[in-house]
């Protein structure tokens, strides 16, 4: 299996934790920040989607939502809020261009290789519209290695983050640190971060 496979897998296995243990992600303060920064009907991307929480609360808003994630599981759960378009998508599949004027990826794309990051962030430029706005959650630190549950993770540097985001096109307006238990149940830090095209 390949760390991607393997990550994917541990999410289709654990969907139920995840969507329980995140079953108040529609209230977080990130989402509101975002939200916020939208033109009102805004087409938006929930790029890494997990079980849909997120992106129905945005739906709920009345913004016009496509969401995507690699895991079947979450792809099933995802699809149970009324009004999205859900599909069972990798980052790599991303290929819209000045569709989206918003990017919500809230604590996905560290799951990638950090060769592979500059990539995604460029397709996620082009798919958003000149000004559009993409918010990214990213735990911070060093290295790139897999958590207890079998998870792959790439760390970064909050400067490091700043200079993938400038290097994409991207000028970062808000930025939030913090630190949070997830699935695995270990405490680490993280930053979000909102950005403009």
């Amino acid at each position: 299996m390949s760390k991607d496979e393997a990550t994917i897998a541990v999410y289709d296995a654990r969907a139920d934790d995840y969507a329980n243990a995140f079953a108040d992600a529609a209230d977080d303060p990130a989402l509101k920040r975002f939200m916020g920064r939208l033109p009102r009907g805004a087409a938006v991307l929930d790029l890494g989607c997990g079980p849909g929480t997120q992106a129905a609360a945005m739906q709920a808003r009345g913004f016009q939502v496509t969401a995507t994630d690699a895991s079947a599981a979450m792809v099933v759960k995802a699809r149970a809020h009324q009004g999205v378009i859900v599909r069972q998508a990798g980052f790599g599949d991303l290929g819209d261009h000045n569709v989206y004027d918003g990017v919500w990826a809230n604590f996905s794309l560290l799951h990638v290789a950090r060769a592979d990051l500059a990539g995604h962030l460029s397709r996620i430029a082009a798919a958003l519209k000149l000004g559009g706005v993409f918010h990214i959650g990213m735990k911070t630190g060093e290295g790139e290695h897999g958590d207890q549950l079998g998870r792959f993770y790439t760390y970064y540097s909050i400067a490091e983050l700043r200079d993938h985001l400038g290097a994409a096109g991207f000028e970062v307006i808000e930025e939030v640190e913090g630190e949070g238990a997830g699935l695995a149940g270990t405490v680490d830090p993280w930053v979000e971060m909102l950005a403009r095209r």
